[in-house]
Formats: structure tokens, sequence, C-alpha cells
């Protein structure tokens, strides 16, 4: 079997078992957050604004479409719903890595879908951090081309290939890698986790070679890890696999350390509704990014994916009303109750 066709069925077989397996592992920390609540708001509900700035664009909501599928036929059609809704409701969104289509260009239509389907969007192109590496800027201008991105993820996921079959286990030379294509792209660089979370010496580390973005990608929620348990044939892995289910950062944990290095970030990694994205707004998130609860309502079609989207701004909109924030950037200001473990991990904090 050719390289393009292994990694191409893989992302068929991510579909798959994110839509169809229990994948979801883990805590990101949203419980042990409480936005306080403000008896007299003194604001209007109904006018309520949404919008928000991201890397120099005006978004109409902080609900950001993450990064979850594209690279095999059958995830074109995913891919276009959830572009018509990231036109429709002025959603930023990012598509699933690209590696697939840069290796067989005949799968690119499964991500060229993406602006066909969303013209004026905020669309983020993704990259691995090792394919990066190995095949320079011109993979991620090649990227950032087939979608017309606007900023390409450069994502990273050690955990994910240590224990993935297929993984690729040299991790050198990425940091320099990164400070060659944030120094050389036109396009701002966004560095992606994809579920064990950014410490704060990791984030000062990716500014310093000049990403323009941070999504922390924390623990909680998808685990990637679980997906590849579940694609592993070896017992060997899928024993090594779930030793390091609960491997990672939780999302909370991740946020407030890389939210003391600077900015802009996306929090992703265990948000499920409109008020987990206002805890992440008021926490110092920029955007809240969510794959899997959008992943699954796109499965069900156009309509299920425009009634999700739609209760998530309820929720936000009420969670802003209940804090007295008329806007996002006094929502920014909101203040939380944090508790439990997540507090403790947050007071060990440096």
């Amino acid at each position: 079997m050719r390289e393009e066709t292994v990694t191409s069925a893989r992302k068929r077989d991510h579909l798959v078992i994110c839509c169809e397996q229990p994948i979801e592992a883990g805590d990101a920390g949203f419980g042990d957050v409480r936005l306080v609540h403000n008896a007299f708001p003194e604001c209007d509900m109904n006018a309520i604004e949404t919008g928000t700035r991201f890397l120099g664009r005006t978004l109409a909501s902080p609900l950001f479409i993450a990064a979850m599928t594209g690279g095999h036929p059958d995830t074109l059609e995913v891919n276009r719903r959830l572009a018509c809704a990231a036109e429709r409701y002025n959603l930023g969104m990012g598509v699933g890595s690209q590696r697939a289509a840069l290796e067989n260009p005949e799968l690119e239509g499964s991500f060229t879908v993406v602006r066909e389907e969303a013209p004026h969007a905020f669309l983020c192109a993704n990259l691995g951090i090792i394919q990066l590496r190995d095949h320079g800027i011109e993979w991620a201008e090649r990227a950032v081309d087939m979608i017309d991105a606007d900023a390409i993820a450069i994502h990273v996921n050690s955990l994910q290939e240590a224990i993935q079959p297929e993984g690729d286990h040299d991790a050198a030379g990425c940091l320099e890698a990164l400070r060659n294509l944030c120094t050389e792209l036109s396009c701002p660089v966004i560095v992606k986790e994809t579920g064990s979370g950014i410490s704060a010496g990791t984030a000062r580390a990716i500014w310093y070679a000049g990403a323009g973005a941070i999504d922390v990608g924390g623990y909680g929620g998808t685990s990637w890890t679980k997906v590849e348990c579940l694609r592993a044939r070896d017992p060997g892995l899928i024993k090594l696999g779930n030793a390091f289910l609960s491997w990672g950062i939780p999302t909370v944990v991740s946020l407030r350390e890389v939210r003391a290095t600077g900015g802009p970030i996306i929090a992703t990694g265990g948000l499920r509704s409109g008020v987990d994205i206002a805890k992440a707004i008021a926490l110092g998130a920029d955007l809240g990014g969510m794959a899997l609860p959008l992943l699954k309502a796109a499965m069900e079609g156009d309509d299920v994916l425009s009634a999700t989207i739609e209760a998530i701004h309820r929720e936000l909109r009420v969670a802003m009303f209940l804090t007295g924030s008329r806007t996002i950037q006094d929502l920014s200001h909101a203040r939380t109750y944090i508790t439990g473990l997540t507090r403790q991990m947050i007071e060990e904090i440096d």
C-alpha cells in the first residue's frame, strides 16, 4: 500500500471512530470554573454583541469550528457542511491535517470545497510540525494556497505520534522549522496542540519563534490517544496508549499558563457548550474551538448543524447577560471562581 493511501485511509478511520466510538477522555476543567453571577446585569440581553476580532479579522462570534477532518473522499460532504455554517454565521474554521492531499493532489477536493462554500470566512490551513520540518515552507505554502487560507495551524501531536502505528517518533529540529516558517510565510502561523495542552514554557518558545497565535489544545474532550488505541491491532500499542490516557495539561490549566505569556489564544479541548466558551473568554481566550460536537452534528445534516450552532450562541448570550457583559470585551473581564483539582493545578503555576 502506498504511503498516500495509508494517510488517506487513516483519515477515514479517524472520522468513523470519532463518530461511532466513545473517544472522549479526561476533564478539561470547565466543571471547576464558575462565572460570577451579576444580579443586576444592567444590559439588554437582546442587544448583546458577540462579535470579536482575531488576527485582524472581525468574526460574528468567538465560536471557532476547530480542525477535525479532510483528506479522504468520504470527508468532503462533512467539510462542505461545516464550511457552509462558517460562511452563514461568519465563524472562523480550521480544516484537518492536509498531509494526505499534499501527498496525493487527487484528494484536494475534500479541502478545496471549504473555500468554495465559505468564500468570506476566516479559514485556517493545517499541517503537522513533522511534515513542516521534513518538507519545509513549500508544503505550508501549498496547504495555504489549497484553500486560500487566512492563516495556517501547525499542529503538534507528539503523544498521538508515539502511539500511532504509523507514527513519527523523531521530533528533533521542529522549533527551527517553526521559526523559519514564521519568518518566511506571508500569513499568520498558529501553533496548535491536539489534546495534551501547552505549558507556559512551551508558549514562550512558540512566541519567540514568531507565531501569531496559540491553540492550547488541552487535555479533556476528544482523546487522540483513545482514537489510536481503537485503531491499533498491536496489543503492545493498545497497552501503551492506555497507559497515557490521562497524560496532558487540562484545557483550563493550559489556558491560564499560556495567557500569562501573551496572546492571541484559541481554547480547544473539551468545550461542549456556549457556557464553556464564555468561561474560556473570561479566562483569557480570544476564541473557543469545538470539533467533535460540530462534527457529529454535521454528519446528521445542515439543519442539525445550524440548530447546534444556534443553541451554542444562545447559551453564550445568556452567560454574557448573567455576567453583565454587553460585549465579548466585557466578558473577557468577567470574574470567575475556580475550585477543585483545577484550582490546585493553577496554584502550582510558577
